[in-house]
């Protein structure tokens, strides 16, 4: 399935409200199973690849010893300035980078660990190629990828909901490109494409999303994702009837008040 360039397009206000109402509703979790994951590991050096607005990167400065040194890249500058904007509790190495051409040496890192960033990778085993790369040996890679939307009960009602709005080309970005990689034996085979030989280990967690209210996750969805680009590609006018559509979804199936559903990823992780 291919993805339209506007998948990868963090512009405009997208970063302020991705970081204000999607982070919390969905990345924290994740961001703290990860450091998790992490903290228990003989590191000297560690690099985050996708690192968004910082979430993990965040967590990793509080999850990981003070010499640890810490090293996060992001692609899209809009989502790499508000982290930087954000900030982080001790000093991070901050780099604008192409997950498929690292600007490091080879194995630089004790371990590379990217959070929902893999499924925007347009070639994936080039990606994996250049995380083992600069993994020194005995590294680890740790990567999370969301498991299919129905797994995912807030985007599955969201993105059902929009295909009322434009039922001859319903927007699809959800279950495209975040949802969109989440057949293990594809990973493993692009993992195998890439010259990785060792075998992931895999792990399914299940976490659960709340918010205060139906209009947070709607309005984290609609206009915290490139999402909101699909919807103003169809029309420009209707995002907020889009966003009030998707809250209405929400709040038919959950209810009127403070809302709770599952959210569902892999994690998967190698060693070097």
């Amino acid at each position: 399935m291919s993805s339209p360039e506007s998948d990868t397009i963090f512009a405009g206000s997208i970063p302020r409200l991705y970081e204000e109402y999607l982070v919390p509703l969905i990345f924290q979790p994740y961001a703290d199973d990860l450091a998790n994951r992490l903290a228990s590991r003989p590191l000297s050096r560690v690099l985050e690849i996708a690192a968004g607005t910082g979430v993990l990167t965040r967590r990793l400065t509080s999850a990981l010893s003070e010499d640890v040194a810490i090293v996060a890249t992001d692609l899209n500058r809009p989502m790499l300035d508000m982290a930087t904007k954000i900030g982080t509790s001790r000093p991070v190495e901050w780099h604008q980078a192409d997950a498929m051409q690292l600007p490091f040496g080879d194995a630089q890192f004790d371990a590379v660990v990217c959070q929902f960033g893999v499924m925007f990778f347009p070639d994936k085993p080039k990606a994996f190629s250049e995380a083992f790369r600069v993994l020194r040996p005995g590294g680890v890679l740790l990567f999370s990828v969301w498991d299919r939307i129905e797994e995912n009960e807030f985007a599955h009602t969201v993105e059902t909901a929009l295909e009322s709005l434009f039922p001859n080309d319903p927007p699809r970005f959800m279950a495209r490109t975040p949802h969109g990689y989440h057949d293990l034996a594809r990973i493993e085979r692009d993992l195998r494409s890439s010259g990785v030989v060792t075998s992931p280990h895999v792990h399914t967690v299940a976490q659960r999303s709340a918010a205060a209210s139906p209009h947070i996750p709607a309005l984290a969805y609609c206009q915290g994702t490139p999402l909101r680009n699909e919807i103003e590609a169809r029309d420009k006018t209707r995002l907020g009837e889009a966003t009030e559509l998707a809250a209405a979804a929400i709040t038919e199936r959950f209810g009127p008040g403070p809302v709770d559903s599952k959210i569902q990823a892999h994690v998967v992780t190698l060693e070097r």
